[in-house]
């Protein structure tokens, strides 16, 4: 990988522009293993893998993305694979020899070229930005708008399925004040074993933590309605896409009924049309932001416009991102006024070894943004050999 460089001060802005000019795009598939098994309602995994894109701008400043998925393309129809040959046959070439700091510009030709295909798509933004960010000197915070926090509330996911497992997992976070906020994936069992697993998490951690739910999208709309109640004189204080994304008619209803605890908008809000028709429809409380469904920083800062003008909250989501992607998140999350929800960029803690030189910092229940140009964080060539797929 190229060394990054800043623009000299002497630099004139016909200069300036010629060296910001996209140069050249490379995209890696990189499969890192995971300390132990994540369990989703439709899919596990034990190793995570990424599309890492570096961006090398003319006058020499190189930028990284990332694209991240679980388990192939379970989650949303993207898979690493099709990452790679759609950046390198399709995206890629759109944008090259274009202004790198054209954020928008840029945008409009990448959906040109293909539609969808948003976690690509927020690769190659991503890594545009922390190019950008590092030939002027700036981190990629201030290039939309800046930070208003340096440090934001992060949970745990406790995924494993086994509550004698997740309670010690959770001791662990507490007693090293990592974490007191903990997500449990639940949906792979049936509806009375998970209920019974969330009695026991909620009575160890009682008074203690708290505790949010993620179902994603395993319930029908009776299930829920049975389910909701009891998940909510447990003291749970959010639950995410308990139904299908395309239900929304459920959410409102469900949301609407006695006794549903607050619910939280995920894989149902990938642009800012979604998040229109969701708050049109009272179906959440909350959002779930991410790059990978929203196409890159521009179009998460869409989505979240949207929910805060319909008085919705913000949660800060994510898909087991190493440091690049979580480094990502952060700076666009520095910038909001509100981010009522905290954030889940764990992901860094859950990997046998990170792609950075110098992992994100957690302490004292918060994620810290990291400092510097750009993302604030440098790629480890080492780590990039190591796990990068043959």
């Amino acid at each position: 990988m190229l060394d990054t460089v800043q623009a000299a001060p002497e630099d004139t802005p016909a200069e300036l522009r010629r060296d910001l000019a996209i140069a050249a795009i490379d995209a890696t598939i990189v499969d890192v293993p995971t300390v132990r098994r994540h369990k989703l309602s439709q899919t596990s995994v034990t190793a995570q893998s990424y599309v890492i894109v570096r961006l090398r701008l003319a006058g020499g400043a190189e930028g990284i993305g990332e694209a991240a998925t679980l388990g192939g393309p379970r989650w949303s129809e993207e898979s690493v694979e099709a990452m790679k040959a759609n950046i390198d046959a399709y995206l890629a070439p759109a944008v090259l020899g274009q202004p790198a700091d054209r954020f928008e510009a840029l945008g409009l030709r990448l959906d040109q070229a293909a539609k969808r295909n948003n976690a690509a798509k927020a690769a190659i933004e991503t890594a545009a930005f922390d190019a950008v960010g590092r030939a002027l000197g700036l981190p990629v915070s201030a290039l939309l708008g800046g930070a208003s926090r340096d440090r934001i509330p992060v949970l745990w996911t406790l995924a494993s399925g086994d509550p004698a497992q997740e309670i010690e997992e959770a001791e662990r976070k507490l007693a090293a004040r990592l974490h007191r906020t903990f997500k449990v994936k639940i949906g792979a069992l049936a509806p009375a074993a998970d209920m019974a697993r969330m009695r026991r998490l909620a009575q160890a951690l009682a008074g203690r933590a708290e505790l949010i739910v993620d179902a994603n999208q395993a319930w029908d709309e009776t299930t829920a309605a049975r389910c909701l109640p009891q998940l909510a004189e447990m003291g749970v204080a959010l639950v995410e896409q308990p139904v299908p994304a395309w239900n929304l008619g459920a959410m409102a209803r469900l949301r609407a009924r006695p006794g549903t605890p607050p619910l939280l908008a995920d894989e149902c809000v990938f642009d800012a049309h979604d998040m229109l028709a969701v708050a049109q429809a009272a179906a959440a409380d909350a959002v779930s932001l991410k790059l990978v469904k929203h196409a890159g920083l521009l179009g998460l800062r869409r989505v979240a416009s949207v929910a805060e003008a319909a008085g919705i909250g913000l949660y800060g989501g994510c898909l087991l991102e190493s440091s690049v992607g979580a480094a990502a998140h952060l700076q666009v999350f520095s910038t909001f006024r509100a981010l009522e929800w905290g954030c889940e960029h764990f992901g860094p803690q859950i990997l046998t070894g990170d792609l950075v030189t110098e992992p994100l910092r957690f302490e004292d229940f918060h994620v810290h943004l990291p400092s510097g140009p750009g993302l604030g964080v440098t790629l480890d060539p080492a780590a990039l050999r190591r796990y990068a797929r043959p």
